[in-house]
């Protein structure tokens, strides 16, 4: 991402953080600022999962900040519509790009219920939205927003008739992108379970008018405790399951992207030292060496500074010199699992149906793909240590040997004439 887009997500952020403080009440304990602060890293973590451009990042990350900077004018108005303007000024005065803006906006306006996201964005931010219907903090949300609703309109919703709610809604409610399918349906088909499961052991008693289908409540009342408590236990363990699956995932993103950045700053280190190294040898052939025929006692510091400076930047070249393998691999590889697919060297001469196939067969097989990913980690660690050990030669050499050539030219110069 360029550092315009990461600037104007910083100062949204910034914006944010002050208008909640001044504008939102404390009043909002469901819509407050932790819960933009979590749909925020919500929508971070599913947009991760999918090749956005850099300004569709942009643009739903803008919009997570900003979709309930609308409540700054209640509860029962249509918040969505405000938050808009208040997003549409903050870009405007940046001289964001009206594509941009039309994006943001479009992203706000999806999340208004019921959810009608058109473009993959919207449906991340929706997904971000309503990330807590599929994760174990459920009922602490669910609370905090029955007493926002109660705590503003002045009219009690009953335990009952939010329960029946909460049934409609879960029942009603689907996850638009695949990740959050995959992730969080599972969890909520536990959480949509245990309150019909809960309705069932409650008097046949008719429910409140509020409720537009009652038929879903009376269907889990019918249902016999036996039938309610299977799909509770499996979806529990898959729920467990899942959950673990994405730790895994996460930790493996984290390590990777941890020792990428680590890769681009070793690499960068180099370049510097290749930068600097040439530079003080362009100049000393182009100017110091010319000379040397007239002061002939200068001629040992020079060849000092010249070894330095080259030691330099050998070593630093070393440093980011990649190392290719003959990327080919066997049938045998795979079957016996010895082939690491998850790195270009390894296949890169391959026909792509012997790739694809390899790859099929990869990610058929559980232990041999987090193998491969744990093969992945290890080894750019390890060319990681062999990176930072010749960095730290190179800047060894030149550290010392810049202080020896200085000494070297100094003492020249004092005793020289001598």
């Amino acid at each position: 991402m360029n550092d315009s887009y990461k600037a104007l997500i910083s100062a949204a952020e910034q914006y944010v953080v002050s208008f909640f403080s001044q504008k939102i009440g404390k009043e909002f304990l469901f819509h407050s600022f932790e819960h933009t602060r979590d749909v925020v890293s919500h929508t971070e973590l599913i947009a991760g999962n999918y090749e956005l451009s850099e300004e569709d990042h942009t643009a739903v990350m803008l919009a997570a900040w900003f979709h309930d900077t609308g409540y700054s004018i209640g509860l029962k108005k249509a918040h969505e519509e405000e938050s808009r303007k208040i997003a549409t000024e903050f870009l405007r005065q940046r001289n964001a790009s009206p594509q941009l803006v039309d994006k943001v906006n479009g992203c706000i306006s999806a999340t208004r219920m019921p959810q009608s996201p058109t473009t993959l964005i919207e449906q991340i931010i929706c997904d971000a939205d309503l990330f807590h219907l599929g994760t174990k903090g459920f009922r602490e949300k669910n609370k905090l927003l029955r007493q926002e609703i109660n705590n503003i309109e002045k009219n009690e919703i009953g335990k009952k008739e939010w329960m029946n709610l909460n049934i409609e809604f879960l029942s009603r409610h689907r996850y638009f992108t695949e990740y959050a399918r995959e992730m969080l349906e599972p969890v909520k088909q536990v959480h949509l379970n245990e309150l019909k499961e809960k309705a069932g052991k409650k008097k046949k008693d008719a429910l409140p008018p509020s409720i537009k289908e009652p038929v879903l409540a009376i269907k889990a009342m019918d249902t016999p405790k036996e039938q309610g408590n299977a799909p509770k236990k499996e979806g529990e363990k898959k729920a467990k399951e899942l959950k673990t699956e994405r730790g895994i995932v996460a930790m493996f993103k984290i390590m990777s992207e941890s020792h990428n950045n680590l890769s681009q700053m070793a690499d960068s280190k180099a370049n510097i030292m290749i930068s600097v190294n040439t530079i003080v040898l362009s100049i000393m052939v182009s100017v110091l060496l010319g000379k040397l025929q007239f002061y002939p006692e200068f001629i040992v510091p020079t060849v000092i500074l010249v070894c330095v400076c080259l030691s330099a930047v050998v070593f630093a070249i070393l440093a980011t010199r990649p190392n290719i393998s003959s990327g080919r691999f066997t049938r045998e590889d795979i079957v016996n699992k010895q082939i690491n697919l998850l790195f270009f060297g390894n296949f890169y001469n391959m026909d792509l149906p012997d790739y694809d196939w390899a790859m099929q067969e990869m990610m058929k097989d559980k232990d041999y793909l987090y193998g491969s990913m744990i093969k992945d980690i290890y080894f750019l660690g390890v060319v990681l240590a062999r990176k930072y050990k010749l960095l730290r030669i190179s800047y060894s050499i030149f550290m010392y040997g810049l202080i020896a050539a200085i000494i070297a030219f100094g003492i020249t110069f004092i005793f020289g004439g001598e």
